[in-house]
């Protein structure tokens, strides 16, 4: 393949992510990635409430996968990065559309959800980081054990704190969740009166299980249902 080949792709793909449509479309893929992930993560997690051995073996499961497990890894972090630089591009092309702010702001026509997208992704994106600190390196853990993750959730969510910190997060995951995929498919072009209502509520149900699922687990902890004879 010839240089002038290669470097036409390149301009065409870099024309193509600046424009608003690319942006758009980059969103969606990045969002389809992560809300994968999100929803499996969540899954894997429940598994606490199977008991110690089961949420162990499944996490020794994952250690397993070696280079692979770095792998995937790699890939969310590139598309949480580009989701996050693109959300960030897109509201600043809107702002330089119209610097000057309307005069009465009307968010009739919106949702909560939408209007909360701008800070609440980057509160997620630092929950994010304290949750790898906390659950996975144990550098925010004040008494992380290698290898023990079940002994882990449990010492971790005993801090009320922590578990205060973990369910606020996770509202506002859900919270973002249902916009972003409701949003991932319009970016999409799916948008017919057919099938709006029933997206609409595919992306609510989504959402629900997965803020109910994860919120439900510092509750638990903190209520002794998991790991009452944890010392």
């Amino acid at each position: 393949m010839s240089s002038i080949a290669i470097n036409g792709g390149a301009n065409r793909t870099a024309a193509f992510y600046e424009s608003v449509v690319g942006k758009k479309a980059v969103m969606a893929a990045t969002g389809f990635v992560l809300c994968g992930f999100v929803l499996g993560h969540m899954a894997g997690n429940l598994q606490v409430y199977q008991g110690e051995a089961k949420l162990n073996h499944y996490a020794a499961l994952l250690q397993g996968l070696g280079g692979g497990l770095w792998a995937i890894r790699g890939v969310l972090l590139l598309c949480a990065v580009l989701h996050g630089w693109t959300a960030f591009q897109l509201w600043r092309l809107k702002n330089d559309a119209r610097p000057q702010p309307y005069v009465k702001k009307a968010s009739i026509a919106t949702t909560y959800a939408a209007r909360t997208m701008l800070w609440s992704g980057p509160i997620i994106g630092a929950f994010l980081v304290y949750h790898i600190l906390h659950f996975t390196t144990g550098g925010a853990h004040p008494d992380f054990r290698a290898g023990e993750v079940y002994r882990n959730v449990v010492t971790g969510f005993r801090n009320p704190a922590a578990s205060v910190f973990y369910i606020i997060a996770n509202i506002l995951l859900a919270i973002h969740l249902y916009h972003g995929v409701w949003s991932m498919f319009q970016s999409l072009g799916v948008n017919h009166p057919q099938y709006t209502p029933k997206l609409k509520l595919l992306a609510k149900a989504y959402a629900w299980v997965v803020g109910l699922g994860n919120v439900s687990i510092p509750i638990a902890v903190l209520t002794g249902v998991v790991g009452a004879s944890v010392k």
